[in-house]
């Protein structure tokens, strides 16, 4: 009889999962049938990685409570006003700074930093605190903001935190510098700069390439 009501028991707790599972079954099976295939084109649905690619490789520096500096890189980000941002974030050591400070910088991985930004997105400063040290960058405190400037990284942005909430960190630039090997003609030449961007589809890094038009001039032709 026990063994029964063991068997039961173990029935009964696991009726509730199955349910569960079958009814995201269920609903996946309900979405993908209710899908009308595009005349001459693939579907894949509303989940694939394209939805988000390509993606910059944003680099966030913060002072941890030690003041130790820190940086992940994030690709869920973009401009939210003229003088704001907005990144995607998650739990992360990060968070716990910009909780402390209220500040953090901005910089863009480039093909020249690709496996020490990499490494930023691979290690949590939790575990490894001296991460940046490791990886051999430096830092130069920000003259604007509670937060360091990532020396290796030749643009920066100096941004103080408006909001962070339901995992969505909205900041507002105060500052950008950039090194002078970056410029031309006084304005940041992204030829220069070669920042790379996460293509999701394939679990790699790209470079920016040529430049194919100008905006505000190419589309003209259709006005003549």
């Amino acid at each position: 009889m026990k063994r029964l009501a063991y068997i039961v028991l173990a029935a009964a707790m696991m009726l509730p999962a199955c349910n569960d599972t079958n009814h995201k079954n269920a609903k996946e099976m309900s979405t993908a049938e209710t899908l009308k295939e595009v005349a001459g084109r693939k579907n894949f649905g509303a989940d694939h990685a394209l939805v988000s690619t390509p993606q910059p490789c944003v680099m966030i520096a913060t002072w941890d409570k030690n003041h130790n500096p820190d940086v992940m890189m994030a690709a869920w980000a973009g401009q939210y006003d003229f003088r704001q941002i907005v990144i995607s974030l998650s739990k992360h050591k990060t968070t716990d700074n910009l909780e402390l400070t209220g500040a953090f910088t901005v910089s863009f991985a480039d093909i020249r930093t690709v496996a020490e930004s990499d490494y930023f997105g691979l290690v949590s400063g939790n575990n490894v605190p001296d991460k940046v040290a490791r990886a051999g960058f430096t830092v130069t405190p920000s003259p604007n903001v509670d937060a360091p400037i990532i020396n290796e990284y030749p643009l920066a942005l100096e941004c103080k935190v408006v909001s962070f909430e339901d995992g969505k960190l909205i900041g507002e630039v105060v500052n950008m510098s950039a090194d002078e090997s970056i410029l031309t003609n006084g304005k940041v030449d992204l030829a220069k700069l070669q920042p790379i961007v996460f293509d999701a589809t394939s679990m790699s890094y790209r470079a920016i390439g040529d430049i194919v038009g100008q905006a505000w001039n190419s589309g003209k032709v259709f006005n003549q």
